[in-house]
């Protein structure tokens, strides 16, 4: 139990990450830093491993039979193959 507790925490600080590299990125723009196209191209390298990591974790709730939240992930995993 405990280490799963240690895995939820690890997962949720990597988020904590992914989220500042967005923020600051967008900051950068607002105060013209960087210009439109930089910005672009630097948050399009986060998104799409988001978007493996998000359609990883969905299959992996499936191969787990945690049926509930597969359920609850399946319709944003789909959208975001589509």
């Amino acid at each position: 139990m405990e280490d799963d507790m240690v895995f939820a925490f690890f997962l949720l600080s990597c988020r904590f990450i992914f989220l500042s590299v967005f923020i600051i990125t967008l900051s950068d723009l607002e105060c013209d830093y960087i210009n439109a196209r930089s910005c672009c191209s630097k948050l399009n390298k986060w998104v799409i491993s988001r978007l493996t990591g998000h359609t990883i974790v969905t299959v992996l709730m499936l191969i787990l039979l945690h049926w509930f939240i597969f359920l609850l992930n399946l319709p944003i995993a789909t959208w975001n193959i589509y």
